[in-house]
């Protein structure tokens, strides 16, 4: 179904938006995953954060088909053509959604790129199935250790999360995310990316629209539940040790300059993690969205890299 800009009701909105890419379900970790896939090559796996879906790797998705990849964008589980399941929404369990994704993919590896809470499962992707995971593009995501301690002890970047301390509270967050078809969407859209690179109204309707879809503002939001309430509990403390460990994965890191959410300070440092080449790139004049505020110098940058890593074996 193609989708009008024009259109205001949920209903009539339809996650699988057309275009040189097809769409299609696959099977994984025991939930159905919804994937937009364009060209053939070396595999790309593209994840999303919140509050987007798959389209907001768009631009990367034709940028990396055209340089001969096989570029896949996966709806996170909860989220856009996914399945909305009842649990299942701990990084650790959702880092085996990807994994499982590549393989129902036919797959030996994959290029896994991850922005925002993507990105934090990328760095668990890669901590948990290293063999799965051939090279790690992080966007606007600190290590997960790393974005922990930030949270505990750092009182800036506990300011610039403070959405998630609001995730907190049953229910209302949903009902916030719905009043006025999702206009809170927009707002955090317009707050997190750069003056320079404001989105424009076609596009934050299509975000709004998509949060309107049957418990999406729940099941988006569960994960930043589980982040926040089990940093004390044994579940949260047993991730932080399973984090603990050495990458042995080419990896490349970037970060907005002007990126209110995650901030720089809290990203930098994540390369500690990383026994293997680590890029950190920072992206001047952007905010929280590299691949949509600058999606030309963000696919640049990303291929260039991807160029470099297969030169170097």
């Amino acid at each position: 179904m193609a989708f009008d800009p024009a259109t205001s009701s949920s209903e009539a909105f339809d996650p699988r938006i057309e275009g040189p890419w097809t769409h299609r379900d696959v099977a994984a970790n025991g939930a159905r995953f919804h994937i937009a896939e364009l060209g053939e090559g070396p595999l790309v796996l593209l994840v999303h954060g919140w509050p987007q879906f798959w389209w907001t790797w768009r631009h990367q998705l034709t940028a990396l088909a055209g340089a001969g990849y096989r570029a896949v964008a996966v709806d996170l589980r909860g989220v856009g053509g996914s399945d909305r399941t009842p649990r299942g929404y701990d990084p650790s369990n959702m880092a085996l959604d990807l994994t499982g994704v590549i393989r129902s993919l036919g797959a030996h590896d994959a290029t896994v790129v991850g922005h925002d809470w993507g990105g934090f499962l990328a760095w668990t992707a890669a901590a948990m199935r290293p063999a799965l995971v051939r090279r790690l593009a992080v966007v606007s995501s600190a290590h997960p250790r790393r974005f922990r301690r930030s949270l505990l002890t750092d009182r800036r970047q506990i300011v610039a999360a403070e959405h998630l301390l609001g995730f907190q509270r049953p229910w209302v967050p949903e009902r916030q995310l719905a009043a006025d078809d999702s206009a809170l969407v927009a707002e955090y859209l317009r707050a997190w990316t750069s003056p320079r690179h404001q989105p424009d109204e076609a596009d934050l309707r299509t975000y709004r629209q998509a949060m309107q879809l049957s418990n999406t503002r729940h099941c988006s939001i569960e994960p930043y539940r589980w982040l926040m309430r089990s940093m004390g509990r044994p579940d949260g403390l047993q991730f932080s040790r399973r984090m603990n460990r050495t990458l042995h994965v080419p990896t490349l890191h970037v970060q907005g300059s002007d990126d209110p959410v995650l901030l720089a300070d809290t990203a930098a440092g994540s390369g500690d993690y990383v026994d293997a080449p680590y890029s950190w790139r920072v992206l001047d004049g952007v905010g929280h969205y590299p691949q949509e505020e600058a999606p030309d110098a963000f696919s640049g940058l990303l291929l260039d890299w991807l160029k470099d890593a297969s030169a170097g074996g």
